[in-house]
Formats: C-alpha cells, structure tokens, sequence
C-alpha cells in the first residue's frame, strides 16, 4: 500500500506519521479498532527506509516536517503487523533448580530458551527466570503483602543455560555489582563448538588438542545498524570498541548430528555483550548452534553458564556455585 500525507503544520515525523496512518489504514479497513500504531512500530518502519519527504527518503523518526511538505509512505501492512512469536519454554523454579540460597542470595540452573528478565513481544509480556524466581519466593512465604524482591546482577543469553546469581537483599547489590563490574567474579562457561574451514589457520596458531589452552583479546562492539538484529564483533577502541578477554581450553573433540565439534572451556576475564560467541566464531569455532555467528543450525547455541566463583557481598566468604552441564555437551 502506497500512501501521500501532506503537512499542514510543524511537528515530528514519527508522531505525524502515528496519527495519520492511523486514520488512513483504519479507512482501508473499514473499522478502526482492528488498527492499533505502537510507537516503537512506526519508528522501526521509519528507520527501515520506508518513508520520504519531499522525494528523499528520511530515516530518522525525530525528523522536523514543516507545512507544506509531503510525506510518501510505503506500507506493508503484513510486515508492521506481524508480531513474531517466540519458543520459551513454560518454566517454574523448583528446589532442584536452586544452586545456592540465603537471606541475601539465589543463585539457580537456568534453562535454555528462557529470558533472564521481562521484555515485551507485541503487546504481551514474556514470562521470565526474574518472574519464576520471584514466585517462588512467594511460594515459600505466602503471607507477604507483596512480592519479594530479587535484584538482577548479571545476565544469561535466552538459549544460554546455567549458574546465574541474583540478589535477594538491596544491601547486597552495591557489592555484587561491583564485583561484576571490576571482572572479580570468576566465571567458567562450556561451549560446543563446530569446527568450520576458517579454523584451519588458527589450529595451526593454538593447535586445539586435548588440554591445549589460549586465549584471545581484542576490542569488541557493535556491528551491525540498530535497525537490525544487534550482532557484535571486532571493532577499533577508536570505534568504541571495547577491550575483551577470554581464556580457553580444548576440553574433548566429537561429532553431533554428523557436525565436527570441539568442545571449550571459557573462562571470559572481561564482560562485553556476546563476547565468548564472538571470541570463539573469530577463530572458525562458532559455538554450535549460534547461527548469528556462523554456525550450523542446532536445537539451541550450545552455550552453558558451568560455574561462578565469587566473594559473598556480606560474610565476605568465597563463594563457588555450580550447574554441570547436559548430556548433549559430550562427556
């Protein structure tokens, strides 16, 4: 559907583009409840090179229309109104998912395919491990007025399983979060990687044997636009790319579902966004499954959150939680 808007006072691009396409496509419709025009929708469409002023196209939503201008406007209403459905799992925290509690923390096995915290699809909210903890919780006090609280310390890929810790006392932030953010708690990850044609050149640089251990640092951000699924990579500090290290060791070499695989262990010294999954594809070993970063297609990134070590934010104790990974990450 093509539409032409004209403009008959000043304002932003986005908020013009809300009302009157809301008017134009409920028209097309014949019945304007059946048309809703989030914010963040029409952003996306905008940012998506969908719209032009005066003939040239603008992407940016925050741009200045001016009365007399027109607006052009390209509108594929099976793409801005198809609300991609996801595959959590339905999940309920159990005693047997619990690594580590007590009066100021929790520290529990999260499952694959199942959001750390609360995003929103559409217009629903997705159910998440902060959610199933905090009913838990509950569960074991029931006479609370109001549900209790649990602070989100660090975070876990959705198709990333494992050890992930969470605070059951405001006292104990400050000092957990420090420790995250000066890379003092230790953290061991395993990762299953496939063995792709790139890894050649490097197998010759580490060897990738049994018990061979390396590492690899470099700066790492954003790169891809913002208007496409975010993806990291290697990128000049002068870019704004940020300083990361990981520690490896080649644990055992195996096939699944035909695929050559090598399985790793990663010990990340620092804590940037993907960065053991952009470590590890930047040496031909994306982590199987992690298609994103180039590898096969698997029934989940093959990623696991194996053990924390940490010191506790109020005894002051070392503290060390473990989640053995499963059976599908070889033996």
């Amino acid at each position: 559907m093509k539409f032409t808007f004209h403009v008959k006072s000043k304002t932003r691009l986005d908020i013009f583009l809300r009302s009157e396409l809301t008017r134009a496509v409920s028209a097309s419709y014949k019945k304007s409840s059946a048309i809703v025009m989030s914010n963040s929708k029409i952003r996306r469409m905008i940012v998506a090179d969908t719209v032009s002023v005066d003939g040239v196209h603008i992407r940016r939503p925050a741009y200045v229309l001016l009365r007399g201008q027109v607006v052009y406007v390209e509108f594929d209403k099976e793409k801005f109104f198809f609300e991609k459905q996801t595959d959590d799992i339905a999940f309920e925290l159990t005693a047997a998912d619990v690594l580590y509690e007590d009066n100021d923390l929790i520290a529990v096995n999260k499952p694959a395919f199942f959001p750390t915290e609360e995003t929103i699809v559409g217009s629903e909210k997705r159910d998440c491990l902060h959610a199933a903890i905090v009913r838990y919780l509950w569960a074991k006090m029931p006479t609370l007025r109001n549900p209790p609280y649990v602070g989100i310390i660090h975070r876990l890929d959705r198709e990333t399983s494992g050890a992930i810790l969470f605070t059951k006392n405001r006292a104990a932030n400050a000092a957990i979060h420090k420790m995250f953010e000066k890379h003092t708690v230790q953290k061991i990850y395993c990762a299953v990687c496939a063995i792709s044609n790139r890894a050649s050149y490097a197998r010759e640089l580490h060897g990738f044997e049994t018990n061979s251990e390396f590492f690899i640092e470099n700066h790492i951000g954003r790169i891809s636009p913002k208007s496409a699924r975010a993806k990291w990579g290697e990128l000049s500090a002068v870019s704004g790319g940020l300083y990361a290290h990981t520690d490896f060791k080649v644990l055992e070499r195996g096939i699944i579902a035909g695929i050559p695989v090598v399985k790793i262990e990663a010990r990340p010294l620092t804590g940037r966004t993907h960065q053991i999954r952009v470590h590890l594809a930047s040496i031909g070993l994306p982590i199987l499954g992690d298609v994103l970063y180039g590898a096969p297609e698997y029934k989940r990134t093959m990623l696991h959150a194996e053990r924390l070590t940490f010191l506790h934010p109020i005894s002051g104790n070392t503290m060390t939680v473990s989640a053995s990974p499963s059976d599908e990450f070889l033996q």
